[in-house]
């Protein structure tokens, strides 16, 4: 899963896709390099991040949906939202997954609206909003915390109907840099859960800060903590560096034929 930040302030330069034509570039580029999926996001949700309104949103994440499945039409696309409304423009404009960080919490009406859609729905691992979340990372046991949370919202989907749901733990959101750790190391636990496992693992602080460089330096211990997480069981890498993520997972498929 190639990640396309459609917005101005999202923590990795390299992703940011400032107008329709880079974006149609970087898909171009992400899909020849190897990618299965196209995430598009229009609201940056990295710790502390101002909120975006519906109507700036809309006007970013829209326009590149269609303009990206107009160009590429086999493409698959993830709309990556929080809000309700926003996942039914986009799976009208021509997405087809819904990732919604909030994992239903910042919009109450995004589960109704997916089980209405039918379309697949990454649950992601969160506590509280952009602003608060930082402050919400306390645990006894991160991993045992996190697979019941999850595990209680999977039954709720599944009871609504959401068939299609992929879990993913949260790397860097209401966790420290200790609790992300703990979860990659602990990641086959959540096939308990019964659910693909999605691994956002790409540039996060929890590489640059124990390695003491930055985001922008961080492609090398992203790739090593990406070949952990197929072992661990990771069915699905969400990455800004899709060619060197694919041969990676090339790799990881030789070693296990």
């Amino acid at each position: 899963m190639g990640i396309i930040n459609l917005t101005s302030d999202s923590f990795f330069d390299g992703s940011r896709a400032g107008s329709i034509e880079s974006a149609l570039a970087k898909a171009g580029e992400m899909l020849s390099s190897g990618a299965d999926i196209l995430d598009l996001g229009a609201a940056s949700t990295r710790p502390g991040a101002d909120e975006v309104s519906v109507s700036d949103e809309m006007d970013l994440l829209i326009p590149v949906i269609r303009a990206i499945s107009g160009k590429y039409p086999d493409t698959i696309i993830s709309a990556d939202t929080y809000r309700a409304e926003l996942a039914k423009a986009a799976i009208g404009a021509g997405a087809h997954i819904i990732n919604d960080i909030g994992s239903g919490n910042l919009d109450p009406d995004m589960w109704s609206a997916v089980a209405k859609l039918q379309v697949p729905y990454i649950l992601m691992h969160n506590r509280g909003n952009p602003k608060t979340m930082n402050s919400l990372a306390n645990y006894a046991d991160v991993v045992n915390e996190v697979v019941f949370e999850l595990s209680q919202k999977l039954a709720r989907l599944r009871a609504m109907g959401v068939a299609d749901v992929i879990i993913d733990p949260g790397f860097g959101f209401a966790k420290t840099v200790s609790h992300n750790f703990e979860l990659l190391r602990r990641l086959d636990e959540l096939k308990i859960l019964g659910a693909p496992i999605l691994a956002g693992l790409s540039r996060k602080s929890m590489i640059w800060r124990t390695l003491g460089n930055g985001p922008a330096d961080a492609l090398n211990g992203t790739t090593s903590l990406n070949m952990i997480a197929l072992e661990k069981g990771a069915s699905l890498l969400r990455v800004h560096d899709v060619r060197e993520a694919a041969e990676c997972i090339g790799l990881w498929q030789t070693l296990h034929k």
